[in-house]
């Protein structure tokens, strides 16, 4: 298992969100990056994590926290370990009263919850290899304006969320 952290978000082509993890520690050169596509309602909140912002309402991994809280028990750490047909699949290891447990989890859901509590993050070396990137050098892209217009349409979206726009 490889630690990583959560670089950033960014937006694909299509608008949909992606969460970028890349390896607390890299060689000179480029970066790996390890893109995983989430949905907006997870993006937010891994934004507002991430951000250490707090939201006006809780968000469903505030309730997760809250949750853990309440009954003593903690998140070790967050492993994505695979990937199988373009789908990530994540683990959360916790410490409760009744002893370890492993539970299979979303990766964004598992993200997002981790990055609330401090819980380091980890990636299988196999999903690093098959998933991973090398983040381009700055003046390289091909379409640097179309990009950086989505980031700042995403941005916006961030800025704008609000939790209410998640009620079902």
């Amino acid at each position: 298992m490889v630690p990583v952290r959560v670089l950033g978000l960014a937006v694909d082509a299509r608008m949909q969100p992606v969460v970028l993890l890349t390896p607390l520690v890299h060689d000179r050169g480029p970066r790996t990056l390890v893109p995983i596509w989430v949905g907006a309602q997870e993006a937010a909140s891994i934004s507002i994590a991430v951000n250490g912002e707090e939201a006006p309402r809780p968000l469903s991994h505030d309730l997760m926290q809250r949750l853990l809280e309440a009954v003593d028990a903690s998140v070790d750490r967050v492993a994505v370990t695979r990937i199988e047909e373009g789908t990530f699949y994540a683990e959360l290891s916790l410490t409760t009263t009744a002893g370890r447990l492993t539970l299979d989890c979303r990766p964004s859901d598992a993200i997002a919850l981790a990055s609330r509590v401090g819980a380091p993050l980890f990636v299988a070396e196999a999903v690093l290899d098959d998933a991973g990137v090398l983040e381009e050098p700055e003046g390289t892209e091909e379409e640097p304006v179309e990009a950086e217009e989505e980031v700042a349409e995403f941005r916006r979206f961030l800025a704008d969320v609000d939790p209410e726009d998640f009620q079902g």
